[in-house]
């Protein structure tokens, strides 16, 4: 391929993976620039390790690693889980909503360095172009945007593989091995290799970093109680901690107890189906809770319309719609909502099942003396008869005339 434009500084999302790890050496064959890696730390944990002599080796000439860790967690977990927003109901969303906290940092630091252009290792196939792109386009609509994966000679990961052994670039991948992974503090997503056929089972025991399969998970269970001020997490077992210290610990508890492994088919962004096997051990405990919470602290119409609402949110989320003024305004109704939803959850971890096993607040709106089956002094039960007829009156109507019809 020959360059089209000439480009000084290019920034890159750099991860150390096969990807990024060949786009170094590409970027500069073929426009001949400097490159400044960018690493978002957002708890890929021992893959941030030896980065920097990686990064320096393979041509940049130097390398960021932000510590986001926080920021990710306070800024996108947190009000994504107070929405209840789940992809397709049933994906937790941890690529989705990392990516535009990662391009968010890159372009600041893209700015500072007086770069011409950001670079990334996203397939032309796949979601995180757009999360990224869109991110880009909206705090640095000037900056040009490299995407390789859309213009390069290398069509396949093996293609990627010979191309880094042809210019000795270590890659944490083989062709025997060769999964396409994302991890951070939330999640662990697996592609590829047998999962490409929805007809295969996933071989698990290869697979699985997080945690065991419910099999090979205690005969015991384990209980845990979580508890949430105004819809975030701020303690577990009654310690007082911070919401990413608790993500961290549950994803032990969580992993230990076969929680939070998902194989799915989902709809992607850019039209075609894929399959992964997630593992969000933590994520899945904390939507758990904290639903179970909002059962008795909301009220019957605000927790309707906001199930429904989840949906959209979880959409702008996976479509990496993050920065745009429909998410930060749902984001606004669901703060909302959330003032009441404080108190304790407490469940049950048991061979990758999540059992309630309690739950109370201040502001609950269960009332056992209208509730209880038993004789009360509150609850007049004939008040419900003039209700039904008058509920029931269109259904009685229609019924009636459809009888003078004969329909």
């Amino acid at each position: 391929m020959s360059a089209k434009k000439h480009y000084n500084k290019v920034v890159l999302a750099y991860s150390g993976g096969l990807d990024t790890s060949i786009i170094i050496p590409w970027l500069k064959e073929n426009y001949g620039c400097e490159v400044i890696a960018v690493a978002g730390d957002v708890g890929q944990g021992k893959e941030l390790s030896g980065l920097e002599e990686k990064a320096i080796k393979t041509g940049a000439s130097k390398l960021y690693i932000e510590d986001l860790r926080e920021e990710f967690v306070d800024d996108f977990i947190v009000p994504t889980l107070k929405a209840g927003a789940k992809y397709e109901n049933t994906y937790l969303l941890g690529t989705s909503f990392a990516r535009p906290l990662i391009a968010k940092r890159i372009v600041e630091i893209a700015l500072a360095e007086g770069a011409d252009a950001i670079a990334h290792g996203c397939t032309g196939k796949g979601n995180d172009q757009v999360r990224f792109e869109l991110t880009i386009k909206h705090f640095a609509p000037h900056l040009d945007i490299i995407a390789p994966w859309r213009t390069w000679e290398l069509k396949s990961r093996d293609d990627e593989i010979e191309y880094a052994k042809a210019r000795n670039i270590p890659v944490p991948v083989t062709k025997e091995n060769n999964y396409s992974k994302d991890k951070n503090l939330w999640h662990l997503s697996h592609e590829g290799m047998e999962l490409e056929s929805p007809a295969n089972e996933p071989l698990y025991d290869r697979m699985l970093e997080l945690g065991v399969t419910p099999e090979k998970a205690p005969d015991e269970p384990t209980y845990i109680t979580l508890g949430f001020e105004k819809g975030a997490p701020v303690s577990l077992n009654g310690e007082k901690l911070s919401a990413t210290e608790i993500v961290y610990k549950l994803n032990k508890l969580g992993g230990e107890n076969g929680i939070g492994i998902i194989d799915i088919v989902e709809n992607r962004l850019v039209g075609m189906k894929s399959r992964g096997v997630y593992e969000t051990p933590g994520g899945t405990i904390l939507y758990h809770a904290h639903d179970v919470l909002e059962t008795i602290c909301l009220d019957r119409d605000t927790y309707h319309m906001k199930q429904q609402l989840a949906g959209r949110f979880a959409e702008l989320v996976y479509f990496g719609q993050w920065y745009t003024p429909l998410r930060e305004a749902l984001s606004a109704f669901v703060e909302s909502t959330q003032q009441t939803v404080t108190g304790e959850v407490k469940l049950k971890l048991y061979k990758g099942n999540i059992i309630n096993a309690g739950v109370t607040s201040p502001y609950t709106l269960y009332s056992e003396e209208f509730a209880s089956f038993g004789e009360d002094n509150v609850y007049n039960q004939m008040d419900s008869q003039g209700f039904i007829n008058l509920f029931g009156l269109p259904i009685k109507i229609k019924a009636l005339l459809d009888k003078e019809r004969n329909i």
